[in-house]
């Protein structure tokens, strides 16, 4: 009996060596941050922020990889397929990890079982914008239009099932009107065609956005948060504060979080999470989140998860309740 106890232990112990020691060593080479998304948009800004301190904090260096692409379901997918080393990482959002699984019929990963969560970033209230020479200087002017041409004011966003797709189809089941959806492949391209006028307006994160309307090239029309945003943005109304029939309590919003692929070493994901932890909770960082809007999280990796399945829940009864769907 002691020869099978001391074996079935030597045996753990080997089992557990490769662990062990893959653990003890990250990380030997650079870590491979996939972004969901293309270059320009809030979640690529964050990736290319935070990477610039954790890289050095990890004594290694962070790879931006952008794959954007069906609201960030092309970029999930493959994150999902790579190995759980600890060198790959995915920059996810609300529309990945939290609205996709009730608009695709077929998504290539899961996104609760496909992903361990490292890091909420953060919490971010898109605001609807219009270029600065549009003729909607008010929520009340776009929906006063949109109600006297049904699909005729166009809305871009970074996608389908997106944020900003999901903000803008929400609006109009609300507000009982229609517009035509036009998705672009990132926040980038849509926010120029609004600019340029090519398209009536759009709802994007304030990271986005907030610099265009800083320096006037956006007029912005609304806020989807409960309450203005005293620090970034004083004099822009809430949607709710239109006091338009249907969108009182009207709120989205957006999130940014960090992933792994489900099965990623414990000992890695919670090294992550606490480099990370320390990075955004420094001066610096704080200030340039407040400034962008965003509310900072300090979630733990369990806590993030019950979130996420939160937010699962939310939208899959607002996207059933508008009948959304993808074409």
């Amino acid at each position: 009996r002691q020869w099978i106890h001391t074996a079935l232990a030597s045996a753990a112990g080997l089992s557990l060596q490769p662990v062990f020691s893959q653990t003890a060593a990250w990380p030997s080479k650079p870590i491979n941050y996939l972004v969901a998304f293309p270059a320009g948009g809030t979640t690529d800004i964050l990736a290319r922020v935070v990477s610039q301190k954790l890289g050095p904090a990890l004594g290694t260096t962070l790879v931006i990889d952008n794959k954007g692409g069906a609201g960030g379901s092309v970029g999930s997918e493959i994150a999902a397929r790579a190995p759980a080393d600890g060198y790959n990482l995915l920059g996810g959002t609300i529309s990945s990890h939290a609205i996709n699984v009730s608009l695709y019929p077929k998504l290539g990963y899961d996104p609760v079982k496909s992903f361990t969560p490292v890091f909420l970033y953060g919490t971010n209230p898109v605001v609807l914008v219009v270029a600065a020479n549009s003729p909607y200087k008010s929520l009340k002017d776009l929906m006063a239009a949109a109600r006297a041409n049904p699909e005729k004011l166009s809305g871009a966003s970074a996608g389908n099932g997106t944020s900003q797709h999901l903000a803008q189809e929400l609006l109009a089941f609300k507000g009982g009107v229609k517009f035509t959806h036009v998705p672009y492949k990132g926040s980038a391209p849509a926010i120029q065609d609004v600019m340029s006028g090519q398209v009536d307006f759009m709802f994007d994160t304030t990271v986005v956005a907030g610099a265009h309307i800083q320096s006037g090239k956006l007029r912005a029309l609304a806020v989807t948060s409960a309450k203005r945003l005293t620090d970034s943005m004083p004099d822009v109304p809430t949607v709710a504060e239109s006091g338009l029939p249907g969108l009182q309590g009207f709120e989205v919003v957006s999130w940014q979080a960090l992933f792994a692929p489900a099965g990623t070493p414990k000992p890695i994901v919670d090294k992550l999470h606490s480099e990370i932890l320390k990075i955004m909770q420094t001066a610096e960082m704080q200030e340039r989140l407040k400034g962008l809007g965003m509310q900072p999280s300090t979630l733990t990796p369990e806590q993030v998860l019950s979130f996420q399945k939160a937010e699962i829940d939310k939208w899959a009864q607002v996207i059933k309740a508008a009948n959304i769907k993808i074409d």
